[in-house]
């Protein structure tokens, strides 16, 4: 399985950036083909920066996908390429780093 994690920081305007990310991105980022599930969790707290240093992060996004070849096909969709582009529309590139893991236990 691959887990695609998004990690964004706190924006300037939380509410504002929750209300389009769950109104408009979301809805495209479940569209994509060969999604298994979606994951949104909000960090409440910050127990050990670490390499975060003062950035304060905001959400937590975890997509997954039953296998590379299923996640690579899904990255050449027209439905992702659509949340890229939605993403930057609502601010959201700026406040993202992200990433892919094979989940190695569960």
């Amino acid at each position: 399985m691959i887990k695609y994690i998004a990690l964004y920081r706190r924006p300037d305007d939380p509410e504002g950036f929750d209300r389009k990310y769950f109104e408009s991105h979301l809805p495209v980022v479940n569209s994509v083909p060969g999604l298994v599930r979606a994951e949104v969790a909000k960090v409440q707290q910050v127990f050990l920066a670490g390499f975060l240093g003062d950035t304060e992060p905001h959400l937590i996004a975890e997509m997954y996908f039953t296998s590379e070849e299923t996640f690579k096909a899904a990255l050449k969709s027209p439905e992702w390429a659509t949340s890229g582009a939605n993403l930057a529309e609502i601010g959201g590139m700026e406040l993202v780093a992200m990433f892919a893991a094979e989940v190695v236990e569960s």
